[in-house]
């Protein structure tokens, strides 16, 4: 973990957002006595990263099967 206090984090702010995007944890001082942490935000991987995110025509193409009695059940 790296500890910098308020002002060192202003003058190195590219550097300790580069090092808390590679994983470390970045914990700033104030002068009060107050600290925050800069952490990254990891975003879960996609189940399916070629899905677009949104349904689109024909995207369920071949993943469902009507049988060719299906209006029989219902007359």
């Amino acid at each position: 973990m790296t500890q910098v206090t308020s002002e060192e984090a202003q003058e190195r702010l590219p550097e300790l957002l580069a090092a808390a995007e590679a994983g470390e944890t970045v914990e700033i001082r104030s002068q009060t006595g107050r600290s925050i942490r800069l952490l990254a935000n990891t975003q879960p991987k996609a189940l399916n990263p070629t899905w677009p995110g949104y349904p689109h025509p024909g995207s369920a193409k071949g993943l469902i099967e009507v049988p060719d009695d299906f209006d029989d059940l219902f007359t």
